[in-house]
């Protein structure tokens, strides 16, 4: 996707450990009207899936898996990262690795949320290692759900995220895919 390519070349500022760093538009002040293009795009490109329901991790996903199911007209589920004093009992979980936190998270949903009937999209602001979807596909398989695919804004090919969705078998859309950071700069997939 263009847009979001030029708002990374423009905006993006690469960290050590390879990490991309789009704070200013994406994961924490957003852009609504690129949120708005970005779902419109994951909503096309899954227009025939049967989608029920988008999932995401809280909370940077928050923002585009909403647009998504806006998009689709369906609800959208966040799991959440941390307990909750209303979010206690009858739960899916699973562990999460945080590269850029360093830390480990034990994920939810209330199980009230999802029914076997169910076909999930899953929409995430990045996809790197993959934790954060395998920690998804493992709520879905416990919830006997079906995951029709998988939808991220950006994907670091180069990381072994990329592979886990493929060897899943899940379809994947990832809107900017880079291939490496090279001297300072983001090189797409494309490129």
């Amino acid at each position: 996707m263009k847009i979001l390519e030029d708002r990374i070349r423009q905006d993006g500022t690469i960290l050590p450990g390879n990490v991309l760093k789009v704070d200013n538009f994406l994961n924490h002040q957003v852009d609504p009207q690129l949120m708005d293009q970005l779902g419109t795009e994951f909503a096309r490109q899954f227009a025939d899936a049967g989608i029920t329901k988008v999932l995401t991790v809280e909370s940077s996903g928050i923002a585009p898996a909403v647009m998504t199911a806006l998009h689709l007209g369906v609800p959208m589920i966040f799991a959440r990262k941390h307990k909750s004093l209303t979010l206690t009992d009858h739960l899916y979980t699973a562990k999460v690795y945080s590269y850029t936190k360093q830390v480990n998270n034990d994920i939810s949903i209330d199980r009230r949320f999802l029914d076997p009937n169910d076909k999930v999209l899953i929409i995430d602001d990045f996809l790197a290692n993959g934790q954060a979807v395998q920690g998804l596909f493992d709520i879905a398989q416990d919830a006997q759900i079906e995951v029709a695919g998988v939808g991220v804004v950006i994907e670091k090919r180069f990381q072994k995220g990329h592979q886990l969705v493929v060897d899943a078998g899940v379809p994947l859309v990832a809107l900017a895919s880079i291939a490496a950071f090279e001297n300072g700069t983001v090189t797409f997939a494309q490129d």
